[in-house]
Parts: C-alpha cells; structure tokens; sequence
C-alpha cells in the first residue's frame, strides 16, 4: 500500500482535494473527523478538555462549545500546546489505526488528511506528501466565508507552519486557486502519478 498524507494551510482547499480523491475510491481518513469525534459527549477526551479548561466550555447539552474553545486556545499558544497534548496522540492513534486496517484489506493507495502533518511530526509515517495551497489573499478570503473576523483569520493561521515552509517540504502541490475543475485536474494528475 501506498501511503499519502495531504496537507496545506487553513482555508487553502484539503477537504476539496479530499472530496474528489474520495469520488476517485481512494482510501481516505481526514484528522479533523477524527478530532470532531474524539471531543463528542462522553469521549474521554472531552472530559480531560474540560477538566484542563473548564466546565463553561461545555453547552447546555453537555457539548463542547468549540467556538468558546477556539477563543481561548488561538489566543494562547500554552493553551493551544494544552489541547494539543490532549487530542494529538488520539487523533495519531486512530489515523494510524485505520492505515492498519487499511493494510489488511490490501487498498492499494491510502491518503490521511493532516493539516498539522510538519507540526505533529507525522512526515516519517507517509511514502509521499501532497501539500495543498494557495495565494494568502484567496486564504484570506475563505477564512472570511467562514464568518471569521480579521483577527481570528490572524490567529488560525498564525498557529501553522508557514505554506511556504509546508511546500518546500512536501513531494508534490495542489495549487488550489482557479476553478474547481482545475483543483480536480490537478488531484487526477496526481492520483495518475501515485
């Protein structure tokens, strides 16, 4: 089995690589799935997120407020390091697990979506590292859709590897600005070449 590990900044197109590589039949587990279910109600690791931070991150329903979470720990690296020792090595253990499965099932090409992949060190793990980008002023723009204001969109990509330093270092790159179709281009060249 081959081993892919996609990557990029916030806001620069992973989880649309991830949805046309998905169309193609590619074995595919994206981190944040991972990490939006590790802090679900009655997951262990939400009981330590709120034992480190606090039960006023907590809803009404006893759901993690990730809005109030992210406040706190993009204004604070301590913070972030905090929630990061909490969630990284499970998020790791279940990529890694699923990989496995993976590899007994024989899938010939596997890709796991880490937007933190230089960060949390994983690079050793994968035969081939697909890094997806664009212009900071498209990024930009995409934090905005998403109703960030100014400062979180400082904050968000703050807390990441440059992209250049993510490009320099990956094997090969998506450049994600243009038309979609583009972007899908680009993923079947890639997948032709893997």
């Amino acid at each position: 089995m081959k081993l892919i590990g996609l990557t990029g900044g916030v806001g620069m197109g992973k989880s649309t690589a991830a949805s046309f590589l998905l169309s193609q039949g590619v074995c595919l587990i994206d981190t944040d799935e991972l990490a939006r279910h590790l802090v679900q109600r009655g997951q262990p690791a939400l009981a330590e997120i709120v034992s480190a931070f606090g039960s006023a991150l907590l809803t009404a329903s006893s759901e993690l407020d990730r809005v109030a979470l992210a406040q706190i720990v993009f204004a604070d690296a301590a913070a972030r390091r905090k929630l990061e020792a909490i969630l990284h090595p499970r998020i790791r253990a279940g990529w890694q697990a699923q990989v496995e499965a993976w590899r007994q099932e024989n899938c010939p090409l596997a890709v796991v979506v880490i937007p933190l992949l230089f960060e949390t060190l994983a690079e050793s793990a994968f035969d081939k590292i697909v890094c997806v980008a664009c212009l900071p002023a498209s990024q930009t723009e995409r934090l905005a859709g998403r109703g960030w204001n100014p400062e979180q969109i400082r904050q968000r990509i703050a807390s990441q590897m440059p992209i250049e330093q993510k490009i320099t270092r990956s094997h090969l790159v998506i450049w994600s600005e243009g038309t979609l179709e583009a972007h899908r281009q680009q993923v079947g060249r890639i997948l032709s070449r893997l």
